[in-house]
């Protein structure tokens, strides 16, 4: 089942259900009229919204065309947005780049950070840019959306509490980390709203890809038309989306509508490519003493995509442009 939310005016907007070849949607206000209400009673509300989903593929729900440009993030705004970097690869590259060592316990507790939830972006909302020298970055992740997580969830627990998957676009200032890191105090400014998928995916619809808390599936990353990246989002992630679940309740509670990314995909292996600018500019300069490639500006376009084996589009491709504002 694949959830979307339509942009009627509203802060939370309508929850519709999409069709599995991604042209024709279905109200879901005889279930829950937004997500968030829908997560809220999960458990009720999940078996109505797969009986909709059903009748949508059958041809006897009341449904509309699509228009992708319509779709806020299918959680417009979220009670939190919790990152987590499971990706070691990505770790050790940024961190080299930067003249920074990994932390000694890297593969022993799981990085994680709060991120800014209140407003989040679309798959088709611009890129706001209000200085180029803060130097933008694109950063392509997987991410969980939760039900509601008790403090202590032990590692039998995990998988039930997970509702839905979403692409994330985690965009980063890369130029504002390393002041703000020296702080001892995390990431703020440099850190600017998340966009993500114009779809949040049941674990069901991924089939064999979703295994183990990991989607093993290729994350392909464009910029202005040119493939970046296509590593496994499954191969190089170290820390499953279940631990990390349980190392952030190891102190408090979640509701159900936090928002869990696994961090920038990243994979060790030659001729993958990258997910992100950063690691890209990291190998030029280790490899030539030099970072080439520049940090995104006013007309670049980003698009970011899984697709499952039979090529249909999953999560509905995150496909931004960079504007100055």
């Amino acid at each position: 089942m694949r959830l979307a939310t339509l942009d009627d005016g509203t802060r939370d907007g309508r929850l519709v259900i999409v069709g599995r070849d991604g042209t024709r949607c279905c109200s879901a206000e005889a279930v829950a009229r937004s997500l968030q209400q829908a997560l809220d009673g999960w458990a009720h509300c999940r078996p109505g919204l797969l009986e909709l989903a059903a009748e949508l593929e059958q041809g006897r729900a009341r449904s509309e065309p699509l228009d992708a440009a319509l779709l806020l993030a299918p959680l417009p705004r979220a009670f939190e947005w919790i990152d987590g970097s499971a990706y070691l690869n990505h770790i050790r590259l940024v961190r080299r780049a930067r003249g920074a060592e990994p932390p000694a316990a890297l593969e022993s507790d799981p990085l994680v950070y709060q991120g800014g939830s209140g407003i989040l972006l679309g798959a088709r909302a611009p890129i706001g840019l209000p200085d180029p020298g803060w130097g933008l970055d694109f950063e392509a992740e997987v991410a969980v959306v939760m039900t509601d997580v008790r403090r202590g969830l032990a590692a039998s627990e995990a998988a039930p509490a997970v509702a839905l998957l979403m692409l994330a676009n985690d965009l980063s200032y890369r130029n504002l980390i390393p002041a703000e890191l020296a702080k001892g105090f995390g990431f703020f400014n440099s850190k600017p709203a998340t966009a993500f998928s114009a779809f949040a995916v049941t674990p069901d619809e991924l089939g064999t890809a979703w295994r183990g808390g990991r989607l093993h599936l290729p994350m392909r990353c464009w910029l202005n038309g040119e493939l970046m990246g296509e590593p496994d989002a499954g191969a190089g992630m170290f820390f499953s989306f279940y631990e990390l679940m349980v190392h952030i309740a190891k102190t408090r509670a979640f509701t159900a509508g936090t928002i869990l990314g696994g961090g920038t995909v990243s994979e060790d292996q030659p001729g993958v490519g990258v997910a992100c600018l950063a690691e890209k500019r990291c190998l030029e300069q280790l490899a030539t003493g030099e970072a080439r490639t520049r940090f995104l500006e006013a007309g670049d376009r980003v698009r970011i995509a899984v697709y499952d084996e039979q090529g249909r589009d999953v999560f509905g491709a995150i496909e931004q442009e960079v504007i100055l504002a």
